[in-house]
């Protein structure tokens, strides 16, 4: 008789190795697995093999040597001691939108408490000289996200980085930190409180390993988790050269809203935002307007339209668009063919759909599922 399987290998070592690799990202360590079935069986295989299925020259030599000299029980204990964990690109608790990126990272650390599946999330970025103008949208808008359990999303930078943390943190919402070191460094150093009280209401994370210091070339490489993390990013303030434009960049390149508060023509605080709502950023003024780009109701649409809903409930074409958008988002046109069903009939079906709150419509006429 079969012995019975013990309980699955935890490969998170391996993963935590491969990180300390410089050359070998997400999609090189990929083409590693497939090439020998697993992370451990990657990470152990010897030079000639690893040569062969095509990592070569300097990622290769620096592999080798870091065989030599990383104990990886040693490195999951240090982590382990400073409350840190691992999470992987394949772990269920991964950012789902972030590991759909290109180049995204293999693995988080991770201190505190990441969304559950489904949570709202918007990243905010601004400059890091904010003015008085910026400090108070961030505060008023990020207040009333928060309130309504969107997760906010930054990169502790000074300014309205840190704003945006605080201001969530304060209106008892969460939020998460993007680092841009190891998560055994605080930086700036006057935001070691704001840490402390960002593990209470979320999460602090870095793909770089515990000693990484703040680099220069951390930088943009950090802000493309921020941008990749939701599904929108909102520029507050940003001047001509902030950094807070390169994070609107990732965003746009990755398929995501960006969202940008225009400010007065005068403050050079504001030249990066004006800008990007000139080039076709969607200018918002209020959380409300935020909270609808995201496809989010707001309280008084959600008691209005449960008072609809019980007064007109779903007849059976009604229930049969809704149990067709639940797949996916769908052109008027091709929800239409989908059903069988004449497009002026369907148009109207679908306009008392949106007034009971059951769909909404996105990008054109395609429609999805309300959340």
């Amino acid at each position: 008789m079969a012995e019975p399987a013990g309980p699955p290998e935890d490969t998170r070592p391996y993963w935590v190795g491969f990180n300390r690799v410089p050359g070998i990202g997400v999609l090189r360590l990929r083409r590693l697995i497939d090439a020998f079935g697993d992370v451990r069986s990657a990470w152990e295989a010897p030079a000639g093999q690893l040569a062969a299925s095509g990592l070569r020259g300097g990622t290769l030599e620096a592999l080798l040597d870091l065989r030599k000299k990383l104990d990886l029980g040693a490195e999951m204990r240090r982590l382990a001691e400073r409350g840190v964990a691992v999470v992987t690109i394949d772990d269920p608790a991964y950012p789902p939108r972030l590991g759909e990126i290109y180049g995204a990272p293999p693995l988080l650390f991770v201190r505190g408490e990441l969304p559950p599946a489904g949570a709202p999330l918007l990243s905010i970025v601004g400059t890091r000289q904010a003015t008085a103008y910026g400090r108070a949208v961030t505060d008023q808008i990020v207040a009333e996200l928060a309130k309504q359990g969107v997760w906010i999303v930054s990169g502790f930078a000074r300014g309205i980085d840190t704003h945006a943390h605080r201001a969530a943190l304060e209106a008892g919402g969460r939020t998460i930190a993007v680092f841009a070191c190891g998560l055994d460094t605080i930086y700036p150093p006057e935001n070691r409180d704001l840490a402390a009280d960002i593990l209470k209401q979320g999460a602090l994370i870095s793909e770089l390993p515990l000693g990484a210091r703040p680099e220069a070339r951390n930088f943009p490489a950090r802000n493309r988790i921020v941008a990749g993390v939701s599904p929108a990013t909102l520029v507050v303030e940003a001047g001509e050269r902030s950094g807070a434009l390169i994070t609107a960049e990732f965003a746009l390149a990755q398929g995501r809203e960006v969202l940008a508060v225009p400010g007065p023509i005068t403050s050079p605080r504001s030249v990066g935002t004006n800008r990007l709502i000139q080039d076709g950023a969607r200018l918002v003024q209020s959380a409300e307007e935020v909270r609808s780009e995201l496809g989010l109701r707001s309280p008084a649409q959600t008691e209005t339209q449960l008072r609809l809903a019980e007064l007109m409930p779903l007849d059976p074409d009604e229930q049969a668009v809704v149990a067709r958008l639940a797949a996916e988002p769908l052109l008027t046109d091709d929800l239409a063919h989908a059903l069988g069903r004449p497009i002026q009939e369907l148009q109207a079906t679908l306009t008392m759909l949106e007034l009971k709150g059951h769909v909404r419509q996105v990008a054109g006429l395609n429609y999805l599922i309300h959340t």
